[in-house]
């Protein structure tokens, strides 16, 4: 390393150098223990400084004193907030000498680092200012920054931010710009060019100090002998972005700085195109950021648009400035910018690259198997469902038909009026949307979606027990095992044959909840998908609520405590949605203080046979069965032994228990935790029931809980199967997998039979519950009412008003299936029922044509038919008969059906006010999916992020692999 003899520099005036030293105390670390140890480096310098001024901005009584240390000629007071290009025009007003050097407390020049820019700005006279290497306070192997590009479009590009030296640019001499700290500027240039400008608010300082000496006539060249160490925790330049406060500050600065040049730099004719494009663009970067999984951003953009917004004064000087000096065209700046080849490999970051990086595994899906399990999967589907393959509704159980067009499906979605009741309005159940989503994807036919849905349920099934196995185990047969025992889980088998929609859809989505779940502290993209499908599982199972709410507290204390809170915004932000869609049923519930009906199951309520809320129903709740008929294999065995059916869970539970007592411990516990959170909503839903069905009391389905439950077994079995197993005991591995495999296998037998022996509740449509006539008028008019009157058991009978074509899934409301007291709807639809089966009264069928009701449809009653059912039906006919008003349309499959004769009133339109609230609902629900989904995208980017950390999720065996 050359000397100050190497390098010449005289005395005389035009070769003096006039340091400024600016200091303020807002960093992490205390300014006065770096101000020391750069006053020490000033002292050291082989060509001493000929003036030094200290400008102090804030501080205390000890912030002075150390600087009194120093031989300065002058230190100069300024408020806290000065920033640092204030703070040098405050020192440079009357400046002795032909250079300014520009420092900060926390930059220390090694000693030969003034006498090389000195050098280099002796021999360079059309160089305005040099720029030294920044490196690193504690690392000088690290750069901070050498040298400054920017893009066509503004955008600014560290040449060598982040590298490690190796002389890779030591080469490199004429740049665009540079940092701002430790620059040496001539005097001359200082004064013509103005000095920094403030409105770039601390940001791109060095960038537009060189843009500006180009247009000049002058040039920035770079000196990489010359060393100057940085700790980012100093006025001048960004703050090292090592918390998410300083991250947020240093997307502010630079987004302000990015767009004050814009403003400036632009022709006088687009300055006003560029202001107004403003807020648009900042929509606009707000979906990129979001796409880019980099939503911390977002607030710093909208904060920089409205202060570039409100700083037309500061543009102006900046403009006026730039006017002044320049001298030559823009065309001397283009050679110098970052080409878009440039900054493609500038961003280059391979993973395997990557310092400290892991780089992952390979998926293997092909190569491991799981393709082929898919296929069997899917052919194992069609061989036990094949008349569903020419189907195009699915009936029975708590099976309807979709609406008959998407726009209806989402109105169904929407809050407003309801589908079903005299004229109910009110909040949508979460669940509709879930339909509306899947009604969408075949919208020449909706309820053709639900078919193929039931179809590949279990191919879908298999791929994401698959999936999810990924999360838990590298071995791919374990992984084909947790695939398969999912897919031949009894609560969905169970769901398919009963028609239990929400069961199977909550089943399709549990094991993909967990994929993205369980890296959601991790990655914007794996919290973006973990909240969608967080959504979709509460929305379908609002029982299981609490279950994933433990969890979720769970992975948040986890975060603060193991990860010292990061994480914690993503895990927050998974939250987001479910509360969004669920909100307006919330805030139903609290308005009309029916907190259970919250945990109503949605869709079509049916009871069903499921097991009794007593010891033997929770038993077998426990062995995953959540039927009293032993998943089947009471009515397969026909009078033989099935005391052994529930022992086929002994091994996966066993393997499960063992899983806390593993080498992954920590996993193996957290999914023994989800197990039990998952049986323990199965043992209370059986002994809750919040909903009705004309006269009967609906209880909730245990089934999800189950599923929860399975997911937790069938994770902590992988676990134990995976790192509980020395490699020597392989074959005690494989006995064990294989009796895992054989349970499940055997509890299937009796649910993939039982469609070809006749004893599934799953059936072919209807097309609609109404009859024919009606689904025709309904179809074309979505307004048509159709009061449906059912005989009871109890000689009562149950009214129920139908718009439309059909009751549907999506149509269904627990707002109407929950209610435990009668509002004053209920109360008139009571009375139009009973004046409809009374002889005596007269203008009954008037009153229905006000309403907008102009069908009246008697259903048979639940068979069997009790006497007392039979005489009421035959009463209500004579009444109905009796009419002038009525004229009978036939006897339909759904029963009688009468028409009124009467004019019929249109429906009554729902209040303006609930139609803007309605609106206003959707547009908010509308942002909050779109930031998800778009975070969810994976980009090139999240994808090279991801391949950096391992697919298993926490410590894991790495023998045997």
């Amino acid at each position: 390393m050359p000397t100050a003899s190497s390098n010449p520099v005289t005395s005389n005036t035009s070769n003096r150098v006039h340091a400024v030293l600016v200091v303020r105390p807002d960093g992490r670390t205390p300014a006065a223990f770096h101000l020391r140890r750069t006053i020490a480096a000033l002292g050291e310098q082989v060509r001493p400084v000929d003036a030094l001024t200290i400008v102090v901005c804030g501080g205390d009584d000890h912030l002075f004193e150390v600087a009194g240390t120093a031989a300065a000629a002058e230190i100069v007071t300024a408020p806290a907030s000065t920033g640092f290009a204030a703070a040098t025009a405050l020192a440079s007003s009357e400046l002795e000498g032909g250079a300014l050097w520009l420092l900060a407390q926390d930059t220390a020049p090694e000693p030969d680092a003034l006498a090389r820019l000195a050098g280099e700005l002796e021999r360079s006279p059309s160089a305005a200012f040099v720029a030294p290497k920044l490196v690193r306070w504690d690392d000088r192997s690290e750069i901070v920054s050498l040298g400054v590009g920017m893009t066509r479009f503004g955008r600014t590009v560290g040449l060598a931010d982040g590298e490690l030296d190796q002389g890779q640019h030591d080469a490199r001499e004429d740049v665009l710009g540079s940092d701002v700290r430790g620059i040496l500027v001539r005097t001359d240039a200082w004064r013509r060019l103005g000095g920094l400008d403030r409105g770039l608010a601390g940001a791109d300082e060095g960038l537009d100090l060189g843009v500006r000496a180009r247009l000049a006539g002058g040039r920035v060249s770079l000196v990489p002998g010359a060393l100057v160490a940085t700790a980012g925790d100093g006025v001048a330049g960004l703050p090292a972005p090592l918390t998410p406060q300083r991250q947020r500050r240093a997307v502010y600065a630079e987004r302000i700085a990015q767009l004050h040049r814009r403003l400036t730099y632009a022709h006088a004719a687009l300055v006003p195109l560029h202001w107004l494009s403003l807020l648009p663009l900042a929509l606009w970067r707000t979906i990129v950021d979001l796409v880019r999984k980099q939503p911390g951003r977002i607030a710093p953009e909208w904060g920089a648009a409205a202060v570039a917004i409100v700083s037309v004064a500061a543009v102006w000087r900046a403009r006026r400035r730039l006017a002044r000096a320049r001298t030559v065209s823009w065309a001397q700046v283009a050679p110098l910018r970052t080409t878009n080849s440039e900054l493609r490999e500038r961003l280059d970051d391979e993973p395997e690259l990557a310092l400290g990086g892991t780089r992952r595994t390979d998926l293997r899906f092909f190569a491991g198997g799981g393709a082929w399990l898919v296929l069997a999967a899917l052919v194992l589907s069609i061989a036990a469902f094949p008349a569903l393959l020419a189907w195009p509704v699915l009936g029975g159980g708590a099976l309807q038909p979709l609406a008959n067009t998407v726009g209806q499906l989402w109105e169904d979605a929407a809050f407003g009026q309801r589908a079903l009741g005299l004229d109910t309005i009110g909040p949508a159940d979460p669940f509709a949307a879930v339909v509306a989503v899947i009604g969408s994807l075949a919208p020449w036919a909706p309820s053709r979606a639900l078919v193929l849905l039931w179809v590949l349920a279990l191919p879908l099934a298999a791929l994401g027990g698959w999936f999810a196995a990924t999360r838990v185990t590298e071995r791919s047969s374990l992984r084909l095992l947790g695939g398969a025992v999912w897919a031949l889980a009894p609560t969905l088998l169970i769901a398919l044959t009963q028609g239990r929609p929400t069961g199977v859809i909550v089943h399709l989505l549990l094991p993909w909840l967990f994929y993205a779940g369980s890296v959601a502290h991790r990655s914007w993209s794996g919290a973006g998908a973990a909240s969608l499908l967080l959504a979709g599982v509460v929305a379908t199972a609002p029982s299981l609520a609490p279950a994933l709410g433990v969890i979720w507290v769970g992975a948040v204390v986890v975060a603060v405590v193991v990860r010292a809170g990061r994480g914690v915004a993503r895990l927050v932000w998974a939250l987001v949605p479910s509360l969004a869609l669920a909100l307006p049923l919330v805030w139903s519930a609290v308005a009309d203080a029916s907190f259970w009906g919250l945990v109503a199951d949605p869709g079509v309520p049916w009871a069903g046979p499921q097991v009794a809320a007593d010891a033997a129903g929770r038993a077998l709740l426990a062995a995953g069965i959540p039927t009293p008929d032993l998943a089947g294999w009471t009515t397969l065995a026909d009078g033989a032994p099935t005391w052994w059916v529930p022992l086929l869970s002994i091994p996966l539970a066993l393997l499960a228990l063992a899983a806390p007592l593993t080498q992954r411990w920590a996993v193996g516990t957290g999914l023994l935790v989800v197990t039990a959170l998952g049986l323990g909503t199965a043992f209370a839903a059986v002994g809750i029931s919040v909903e009705f069905v004309q006269s009967v009391t609906v209880p909730l389905w245990p089934g999800t809980g189950l599923s929860l439950a399975w997911l937790g077994a069938l994770g902590g079995a992988l676990v134990a199967l995976d790192a509980g197993l020395a490699p020597r005991v392989a074959l005690v591995r494989g006995l064990a997998a294989t009796l895992v495999l054989a349970g499940a296998v055997v509890l299937a037998v009796p649910s993939l039979t039982a469609f070809a022996r006749g004893v599934a509740t799953l059936a072919n449509g209807p097309a609609s519950t109404l009859p024919a006539f009606v689904a025709a008028e309904g179809r074309d008019d979505p307004d048509v009412g159709t009061i449906v009157l059912t005989p009871q058991a109890d000689s009562g009978v149950a009214a129920q008003v139908v718009w439309g074509a059909s009751e549907t899934i999506g149509g269904q409301a627990t707002i109407l299936s929950t209610r435990t007291q009668p509002s004053a709807q209920d109360d008139e639809l009571a009375d139009l029922a009973a004046d409809l089966v009374t002889p005596s009264s007269d203008d009954v069928v008037a009153e229905l044509g006000d309403r907008g009701i102009g069908f009246i449809l008697l259903a048979p009653s639940t068979p069997p038919e009790t006497d007392a059912a039979r005489t009421m039906r035959l009463s209500a006919m004579t009444a109905l008969g009796q009419r002038d008003t009525l004229v009978v349309v036939g006897d339909t499959a759904k029963g009688e059906l009468w028409r009124v004769v009467d004019e019929v009133a249109d429906r009554p339109a729902e209040p303006a006010s609930i139609a803007t609230l309605a609106r206003w609902l959707a547009i908010a629900q509308f942002v909050v999916f779109g930031i998800a989904l778009l975070l969810a995208v994976p980009t090139g980017a999240s994808i090279r992020e991801a391949r950096r950390t391992p697919r298993v999720v926490g410590p894991h065996w790495q023998e045997g692999r």
